[in-house]
């Protein structure tokens, strides 16, 4: 089997190979155009059961890199980590054992009966199998801490050693303050991401969160999903709190109602600044056990040096993740190839280094392929911390991230440019490719908060992810239809490739992305993010 494998392996390699790099005949233009043949061919291997789905921690995972390697080493890109194209990610694999655990909730001095999965689930933000848990619950609203906005729903209390119970969102707007956090467009405060990193900031012993459909976009059973299956975080840098879970609305209630609190009210106190944390008359006490796994996985990244002395030591990323769900569960199909998500984005940014190697820019070019965003932005928040360039020389992070498989479009998305000079660029590209940039729309559900792109613009970098147009060319309606219809095989195993794909979207994507990177790095300064944004603050602050 091993020896089949390999030889599919290296079949596939020759075919790839012989697809996207044709031979150009000497002297022809160095025009930067990216082709369709190179991206179908990367496409349709990426996304090729050989591969296995691409899964973190998962031999298609290793299998992958391999690939994305050689791929570069193929298109003439030179090493983006020293003499090599990976950079190290230290995951832990994560599995909550309720079986073997006897942690539970207790309120009023009566243990809660709630079901592991049915009513709250849990695990270790730190990557402890053990944790033995004595810590009282503190209702510390929303959790968010934004000096800029005058809001501490931490103030007057010391949570150190305590779990914090909390609700996912932003405050909600009100008729006086009509643009507090972000009107109805989710802020980074809104996210569970940060409501964990908060917690851990302030010294909690853990968190859960309280689940409604409406605040988080969706329903208990996305929640499930996720924590009764094996979760990934990064084994280095700043860990999590010992406890990190959710719990149901049903269930908050009843455990709010044997401590004697009223939960509507406590939730309509907390939309005022004034709000204060709320000890509740409840504790998580017993052992809390968890199956861990330590897991290398890489990013591959490879350079194409810039052509001026001084500007070529600052940079330009194109970025997208290689992950996605790898083999799952039993039955016929067990591969969730993710040809869309994101094979797709990992072959454009092969297609574009291809061209970005035969015309080179005055700013280096740096095409990154992150591991593991599928489990919460590991790889690019794991380079983020250690990053191959330094930040302060990174000039802009352009990510894809699912490439439009419908066809040409008569616009295109370039939400999250306008929190910085981006905006204006891409605008300008736009209209050199006689494109229409899509407006803005509100962000309900923080989609900006949910892609790579996000860890760069966290380390001060500007940073977005290009997405494709809407607008179609050949038929708008029966364009919409067919990108509708892909909904129903997000992160299924029908997200499949399918070689009669119009591929004309895709290609158009990866041009524009990588003519905005080219506009990026031939222009004299590197791009600013707009005044008062508060990612741009660090930058500002030389972080």
């Amino acid at each position: 089997m091993q020896k089949m494998l390999s030889s599919l392996v290296s079949t596939a390699l020759a075919i790839s190979l012989a697809a996207a790099f044709p031979a150009y005949a000497a002297g022809a233009a160095s025009v930067p155009t990216v082709k369709e043949a190179p991206l179908r061919a990367h496409l349709s291997f990426l996304s090729s059961d050989v591969l296995e789905g691409r899964g973190t921690g998962q031999r298609g995972g290793d299998l992958t890199v391999a690939y994305l390697e050689s791929q570069a080493l193929a298109a003439g890109l030179k090493p983006g980590n020293g003499d090599s194209f990976r950079q190290s990610v230290k995951i832990a694999g994560v599995k909550a054992t309720p079986e073997s655990s006897s942690v539970a909730l207790e309120a009023g001095g009566k243990a809660q009966s709630l079901a592991f999965g049915k009513d709250w689930v849990w695990a270790p933000g730190d990557a402890k199998a053990v944790h033995a848990m004595d810590a009282e619950l503190v209702f510390v609203g929303y959790g968010i801490t934004a000096p800029e906005a005058g809001w501490d729903d931490y103030k007057g209390i010391d949570v150190k050693g305590k779990i914090l119970v909390m609700m996912v969102n932003d405050p909600a707007p009100t008729a006086a303050e009509p643009n507090r956090f972000n009107g109805k467009g989710l802020t980074y405060y809104g996210r569970w991401t940060y409501k964990f990193e908060e917690a851990a900031r302030h010294g909690a012993a853990g968190v859960l969160l309280i689940h409604t459909d409406a605040s988080a976009s969706y329903g208990w059973s996305v929640v499930q999903n996720s924590w009764l299956s094996e979760r990934f975080q990064l084994a280095q840098g700043k860990l999590g709190a010992n406890m990190q879970g959710w719990m149901t609305e049903a269930a908050a209630r009843t455990l709010f109602s044997a401590a004697g609190e009223d939960l509507d009210a406590l939730r309509s106190a907390a939309e005022n600044k004034d709000f204060k944390p709320v000890a509740l008359k409840a504790k998580v006490k017993g052992e809390m056990k968890s199956a861990i796994r330590m897991v290398e996985q890489f990013n591959v990244a490879g350079v194409v040096p810039g052509t001026d002395p001084t500007l070529k030591d600052e940079v330009v990323i194109y970025s997208a993740h290689w992950d996605h769900l790898g083999k799952q569960g039993e039955g016929a199909d067990t591969i969730y190839n993710g040809a869309v998500d994101n094979a797709s984005g990992s072959a454009g940014l092969l297609a574009m280094a291809q061209e970005a190697v035969r015309s080179p820019a005055k700013r280096s070019q740096m095409f990154l392929w992150v591991a593991a965003e599928e489990q919460g932005l590991l790889g690019s928040a794991a380079y983020a911390s250690s990053p191959l360039w330094p930040a302060n020389k990174t000039a802009a992070n352009l990510n894809l991230d699912s490439l439009n498989f419908v066809g040409a479009a008569k616009d295109i998305s370039t939400q999250g440019s306008e929190r910085t000079e981006l905006g204006a660029m891409a605008e300008a590209t736009a209209k050199a490719m006689r494109l229409v940039v899509r407006k803005p729309e509100p962000d309900l559900a923080g989609g900006y908060f949910r892609s790579d792109h996000f860890s760069f613009a966290k380390a001060g970098i500007p940073a977005f992810s290009i997405e494709g147009g809407k607008d179609y060319v050949k038929d708008s309606v029966a364009g919409k239809a067919k990108e509708d219809a892909y909904q129903a095989r997000y992160h299924q195993v029908g997200d499949e490739y399918d070689p009669t794909w119009d591929l004309s979207g895709m290609v158009q994507q990866a041009q524009f992305t990588l003519n905005l990177g080219l506009r990026v790095a031939n222009a004299p300064t590197m791009p600013a993010w707009k005044a008062g944004d508060a990612f741009g603050k660090v930058r500002a602050s030389g972080k």
